[in-house]
C-alpha cells in the first residue's frame, strides 16, 4: 500500500437541506492528514440521532453526510498515528477521552476536555476531508459513518478485535445500546437488589435493561406504546412492561409505583425518550428523597420540570454517551456480548444496503424495529 495515498471517490449518504431526505451521491473522500485515519466502513447502524442532523440538530451545516454508529477497518493513517495501524478493525467515536485533562485525572465524567464532542461537522482545524459535487460536506459530529470510506481523527477511534465481535453488533454498541446501557451502569450506578424503570424499549432503552439485570436489579419495568417491544424487553432482562396507552387516564408514575411493589416507587429510572412530559413522569415513579432519574433521550424541545418533584430530595442526572469512557468501558460491553451475557443479536430487525439508504428512516417508523443495519 503507498505510504501517500490518494483521494478516493466514493458512496455515501448526503442530506442536503433541513428537512430533505437522505440520498445516496458520489462523495471524495481526501487522504487522512497527521494525526488522522482513513476508514473503510463495513457496517453502520440508524439511531435517532441520525434522524435529528436532518432537523438541523446538533448543527445546521449541509451537505451533511450522514451516520455516527458504526465499524470499518484502517485504510490509511498520517504520519503521527500511533494508536492503531493500517488493517486494524475500529469503532469510530463521537467523543473520546486524553487521560491528561482535569476531567479525565478526576474521573468524574466521560466529557474530556481535549477530545469532546465536535458540533460544527468538522476536523479538528475546522477543515473538511469530504466533497460532495464540488462542495464541502459536513460530519453529523466526528462521524459520518454512513459512507464507503470517512476520514476521522484517529484519538476517535477504538481498536477492536475482529474475533472478539460480530460487525453489525460492533455498529450497534457505538453508540445507542451503549448509552443506555452506560445510563445504567456508569451514571445510575444501580445497585444489585434495586427496581428500575426504563421509559422507552428502543435499542438505548434495552441497553439500559440489559446493564440493571447485570448490576443485579431484581425488578426491571419497562415502558413504550408499541406492545411489540413487550417480548424484546424480556430478552433482556426486563420483568415488568407498561403500555402508557392502556392506563386509560392513570398517571403512568402512579403505575410504575405499583408495579414496583415498593413504598414511593422504584429506586432509579432511565427516560430515553426524549417526550418532555415523560422527565416529570420518570421522576416521579422514584421514591422521595432518594429516587435517581437519568435522562439519556435526545429530544428538541424544551421541558418544564415540577419543583416539587425535585424538591422532595430526588436526583435528575442529565448524560451523554451513558457516561461511558471508551476506551476502558466499551471493550467490557463487547465482551459481554461476545459471550452472548448480553443477547445484543436481538437488536436486529432490519438490513438494508447502502444505495438503498432513502428507505432508512421510513424503517425506523416500523413497529417490529429495533435497529437497521447498513451494509457499505
Amino acid at each position: 500500500m503507498s505510504s501517500s495515498p490518494q483521494a478516493i471517490t466514493c458512496k455515501g449518504a448526503v442530506c442536503w437541506a433541513i428537512g430533505e431526505g437522505v440520498k445516496e451521491e458520489e462523495i471524495e473522500v481526501e487522504p487522512p492528514k497527521a494525526s488522522e485515519v482513513r476508514v473503510k466502513m463495513l457496517c453502520a447502524s440508524v439511531c435517532r440521532s441520525d434522524i435529528f442532523s436532518t432537523q438541523g440538530l446538533p448543527h445546521a451545516n449541509y451537505p451533511q453526510v450522514l451516520g455516527h454508529e458504526g465499524i470499518g477497518v484502517v485504510e490509511s493513517k498520517g504520519e503521527e498515528v500511533k494508536n492503531v495501524k493500517v488493517g486494524d478493525m475500529v469503532i469510530p467515536l463521537y467523543l473520546s477521552e486524553c487521560g491528561e485533562c482535569e476531567v479525565c485525572i478526576k474521573g468524574k465524567t466521560n466529557l474530556c476536555m481535549r477530545y469532546p464532542i465536535r458540533l460544527n461537522g468538522l476536523m479538528a482545524d475546522n477543515t473538511s476531508r469530504m466533497s460532495v459535487r464540488g462542495q464541502k460536506a459536513y460530519h453529523l459530529m466526528s462521524c459520518a459513518t454512513w459512507c464507503e470510506y470517512m476520514v476521522i481523527d484517529a484519538n476517535y477511534v477504538l481498536k477492536v478485535e475482529s474475533s472478539a465481535i460480530d460487525a453489525a453488533h460492533g455498529s450497534f454498541i457505538s453508540c445507542g445500546f451503549s448509552t443506555g446501557f452506560g445510563a445504567a451502569w456508569k451514571e445510575a450506578m444501580v445497585e444489585e437488589g434495586s427496581s428500575v424503570a426504563v421509559f422507552g424499549l428502543g435499542a438505548v432503552g434495552l441497553g439500559a435493561v440489559s446493564a440493571a439485570k447485570l448490576m443485579g436489579a431484581t425488578k426491571i419495568i419497562g415502558i413504550d406504546k408499541n406492545e411489540k417491544k413487550r417480548e424484546k424487553g424480556e430478552a433482556f432482562g426486563m420483568t415488568h412492561f407498561i403500555n402508557p396507552d392502556k392506563l386509560s387516564d392513570k398517571p403512568l408514575s402512579e403505575e410504575v409505583k405499583e408495579l414496583s411493589g415498593e413504598i414511593g416507587g422504584v429506586d432509579y429510572s432511565i427516560e430515553c425518550t426524549g417526550v418532555p412530559s415523560l422527565l416529570n413522569e420518570a421522576m416521579e415513579s422514584t421514591k422521595v428523597g432518594v429516587g435517581k432519574t437519568v435522562v439519556v433521550g435526545a429530544g428538541a424541545e424544551s421541558v418544564q420540570l415540577s419543583y416539587g418533584t425535585i424538591l422532595y430530595g430526588r436526583t435528575l442526572k442529565g448524560s451523554v454517551f451513558g457516561g461511558i469512557k471508551p476506551i476502558p468501558d466499551l471493550p467490557f460491553i463487547a465482551h459481554k456480548c461476545h459471550t452472548k451475557e448480553i443477547p445484543i443479536h436481538e437488536l436486529l430487525t432490519h438490513e438494508i444496503h447502502l444505495e438503498d439508504i432513502s428507505k432508512a428512516f421510513g424503517l425506523m417508523r416500523h413497529p417490529d424495529c429495533v435497529k437497521v443495519v447498513i451494509k457499505i
